[in-house]
């Protein structure tokens, strides 16, 4: 059976190139919006979605790098989508499939994946982040779960990955009260696999990636595939976090949390 020839030139708000011995190492990198931080509108969060889909089907990829462009890692939602979410029932139905599905994708690609992550780490593409099989942030990221803080329940990966990581006290801490979390801290309470200086963050993922495409493919992807049954033991707290957060798109509060967001004011509640 002949293997299927993948088509990346079809992402616009990624940018992908091979890397590693015989391209192996396939990086991506998250667009920055107007030279500031990658956000996800409704390109990018289907996009972030369907790429590990491509990954997983493609036979010359080994490991992937997940990164970054210009101020951080990724700066959450557009607020262009987030507002269509609450005033239109289609979208919203159309992107809880795109939430469910990128987390799911990420957990099932048999490829590892290695995320780099500096400064502002948030949204969708933080999704994809902390649920990479060898996550990297520079010390000075700064980690944050916005959900809460926009009038939404932390759905998208908080359930699923986060009491696991850091326990489940860490977790409510900084999910319900929508505090970051530094990359050092992450690294410290267990949130993300290792922090380095900022200069040292792409070489160290790139370092690991190459490691891992050198490796026992089957061994590490079936090591892989095992481990992340933990996190599929909990997909029965992932989907109900997810429609409550979709559900709060639909009720008043989300209103408040994105007019407070434009005019860059607490919101009030």
């Amino acid at each position: 059976m002949t293997a299927p020839i993948i088509d990346y030139s079809r992402y616009q708000t990624l940018a992908i190139n091979r890397r590693g011995i015989n391209g192996a190492v396939i990086d991506i990198q998250m667009k920055a919006q107007n030279g500031k931080l990658p956000t996800a509108g409704h390109d990018g969060h289907w996009e972030l979605c369907e790429i590990w889909r491509d990954i997983g089907r493609d036979d010359s990829v080994r490991c992937a790098v997940l990164r970054g462009e210009g101020l951080g890692f990724s700066g959450g939602g557009d607020l262009a989508l987030v507002q269509d979410m609450a005033s239109d029932f289609a979208v919203r139905t159309r992107v809880w499939k795109e939430a469910r599905d990128l987390v799911y994708n990420v957990i099932n690609c048999d490829k590892p994946i290695v995320s780099a992550m500096h400064g502002p780490a948030v949204g969708a593409g933080l999704v994809a982040g902390l649920l990479a099989d060898i996550s990297i942030a520079a010390k000075t990221a700064k980690i944050v779960d916005g959900h809460t803080r926009l009038g939404v329940a932390a759905g998208d990966h908080a359930a699923i990955v986060w009491p696991l990581l850091c326990g489940m006290a860490k977790a409510k801490y900084y999910l319900l009260l929508c505090e970051a979390v530094s990359g050092e801290e992450a690294e410290r309470i267990g949130l993300v696999s290792l922090a380095v200086d900022e200069a040292e963050l792409l070489p160290r993922a790139w370092e690991v990636a190459d490691r891992l495409a050198a490796g026992s493919q089957t061994a590490i992807r079936w090591t892989k595939y095992s481990l992340n049954n933990w996190l599929r033991q909990a997909g029965p707290s992932f989907d109900t976090s997810l429609a409550l957060e979709f559900m709060g798109f639909g009720g008043p509060d989300v209103h408040e949390g994105v007019a407070s967001l434009r005019e860059r004011r607490a919101p009030k509640y």
